[in-house]
């Protein structure tokens, strides 16, 4: 399993119920491990290692210093199809007070008409710009955390081209579903302080509507369509927006929570000469949505907590300074559940579950977004947020907004 800092300490994956230790986390001046070794991050040429060989100016290898990074801005963007709990019980067997007990969501968002997941992540990052006052030329990286784009091959040039950038920026897609916005979080950190990337965009967008099975119950009661995303920029200061993190997957856990590609049971089991047996391949698609909901609310109530403490270890920080938690709004019972069990009040957990239901990769940046905009998320505060979801994946970091 790979670590916080993306080495791999053990070729076997770990249990669910094995208790999670402390990983690595980015500090002030580098990298930091359980040991508490840190140093700052340098790379450079070997030319350059040879005392006196050569100057910096004259190496031929760019020298990488660490950096800080802070985040900036924030933005986000819904479909303007708003779907109640009363309208879906028009088309499968629930109703609001069913849902409301059992979830906390009363309405979701759902892409419709000409809407688009690009145009709806563009929004949101034309936003983020805004407010950190970039211009589109300015950004050198664009992750996309999605694990529905509009194109099988990835989303984030598209969102690239829709920004108007000229200089032809990084673009790339991150999958890991309801964990994928902390995961860019991490990555473009690493991004930041070991690449000398400048300007990062971290996306979070999400079309579940596309793969949910609208007559079961069980799952197309807690899905929504939304984008959020920040803005990550590099400072000359060892101050960093990420005070610790934890990240974790365990494919074991998958069988409870997938979208499996499924074979065209219709088409021929022969080739198209009649002769080769399997080829050419059947055709596939990708089922809808497959839940365990007790499994996976049992994995997040245990999980979830024990992340969030290994990065206030990593942090160096107690539960009682952190200001807000944010996790991904997945289910109020299970905001509830972690709140209880890092002893953090419920005034000071975020949740918009009820206007928007699960957004998957977009949950965290969009309830960031209108939490800094409404004021409650001031500059200087400390936040706690975690992302799980399939994979399965989950993990968390302890950041630092503004």
């Amino acid at each position: 399993m790979a670590n916080a800092s993306g080495f791999f300490t053990t070729p076997s994956v770990p249990s669910l119920r094995r208790k999670i230790q402390p990983s690595i986390a980015i500090f002030g001046s580098g990298f930091r491990s359980p040991e508490g070794i840190s140093g700052r991050v340098v790379f450079c040429s070997s030319a350059e290692k040879q005392a006196g060989a050569t100057s910096s100016s004259e190496s031929r290898a760019p020298r990488l210093v660490s950096k800080g990074c802070k985040l900036v801005g924030c933005g986000s963007a819904v479909p303007s199809l708003k779907i109640s709990n009363d309208e879906l019980s028009k088309i499968v067997d629930t109703n609001d007070e069913w849902i409301s007990v059992r979830t906390g969501i009363r309405n979701r968002r759902v892409i419709s008409g000409k809407e688009s997941l690009t145009l709806l992540a563009s929004e949101a990052a034309k936003k983020a710009l805004e407010m950190a006052q970039v211009d589109a030329d300015d950004v050198d990286l664009i992750l996309m955390c999605t694990s529905t784009p509009d194109d099988l091959f990835g989303g984030a040039p598209q969102v690239q081209k829709a920004l108007g950038c000229k200089k032809n920026p990084l673009s790339y897609d991150i999958t890991a579903a309801c964990s994928g916005f902390v995961l860019g979080l991490v990555s473009a950190a690493c991004h930041i302080r070991g690449g000398g990337f400048k300007n990062v965009l971290v996306i979070g967008a999400d079309a579940l509507s596309r793969i949910v099975d609208w007559s079961d119950r069980g799952t197309c009661i807690l899905f929504g369509d939304a984008a959020g995303a920040v803005l990550i920029q590099a400072t000359d200061t060892e101050e960093d927006f990420l005070l610790g993190f934890d990240v974790h997957s365990d494919g074991d856990g998958n069988r409870h929570l997938n979208a499996p590609l499924k074979g065209n049971e219709t088409d021929s089991e022969l080739g198209s000469n009649g002769s080769v047996l399997n080829f050419p391949p059947r055709r596939s698609s990708y089922s809808c949505v497959q839940m365990n909901g007790k499994e996976v609310f049992r994995f997040a109530c245990r999980c979830v907590p024990q992340s969030i403490e290994n990065s206030l270890a990593n942090a160096g920080i107690p539960a009682s300074s952190i200001d807000w938690l944010l996790l991904h709004q997945a289910n109020q019972r299970i905001l509830d559940a972690v709140s209880s069990r890092l002893e953090i009040p419920s005034e000071q957990v975020i949740s918009n579950l009820a206007n928007y239901g699960n957004t998957s990769a977009a949950s965290i940046p969009l309830a960031l977004d209108e939490s800094v905009r409404s004021g409650k998320v001031r500059p200087g505060q400390t936040i706690a947020a975690a992302g799980f979801g399939a994979g399965l994946t989950w993990g968390s970091a302890i950041v630092r907004w503004g």
